[in-house]
Order: C-alpha cells, then structure tokens, then sequence
C-alpha cells in the first residue's frame, strides 16, 4: 500500500518472515520516522526502497487512524510543505488525472456516437 502524506510517502507490504509486522519502507531517509518515531530503520542500498523498518501490524494501524482522524486540510496538495515531496506527489497527481481521463474518454465518446443516433 502506497501511503501518501503530507510529510512523508511510505509503502507497506507483508513482511516475508513474520504475519505480525508489516514492512514500511521509503525512498527517503527520514519519512519512516516522521510517522514512527520509535522504528528502527535500517537501510537496504541498491534496493527499490532503500530504507525499511519492520513494524507491527496492530501499530501501523493505530498510526494510520490517526493520521485520517487528524486530517485538517482541504487540499492535499496545499498541506504538503517539503518542495521536492510535493513535487513528486504534483507527477503522480497528473499521471492519476491522465488515467482518470483516458478511462473516460472511450465514455464520452460513446455518449457521443449515442446522441448522434437519436
């Protein structure tokens, strides 16, 4: 899962060797501990995600509820102070509006061709 927040991006996936942690990885050093101070982070170079930690489940979740609960912002995109994280979130927002839109267009287009035959 992709974990877009206004001060760090995070993925987190099933940990291989143990059901009761999930692996929270990031990009950039410092985002895993912007949201869980108390991680061991340890850095895995050369890999997608070059720092990891290994977290349990149950305080991923209580994290997670928290951030939604603690939601003040009316734009996202606003919130997010760090210029280079909200550049990359400015490249996935455009990328998910294309999908958005090339989704749609094949839509609008039939709806077209069904106004034209009435």
């Amino acid at each position: 899962m992709w974990v877009c927040l206004n001060n760090s991006f995070l993925s987190i996936v099933a940990h291989r060797e143990d059901s009761l942690n999930l692996l929270v990885r990031a990009r950039v050093k410092g985002h895993i501990e912007a949201v869980f101070p108390e991680a061991k982070v340890y850095s895995r170079k050369g890999s997608d995600y070059e720092y990891r930690a290994d977290i349990p489940r149950d305080r991923v979740a209580e994290v997670m509820s928290e951030k939604v609960w603690g939601i003040d912002y009316e734009n996202f995109k606003g919130s997010v102070e760090d210029n280079h994280l909200h550049d990359a979130y400015m490249g996935f927002w455009s990328i998910m509006y294309r999908l958005q839109t090339d989704l749609l267009r094949p839509v609008a287009k039939s709806m077209k061709e069904f106004k034209l035959k009435k």
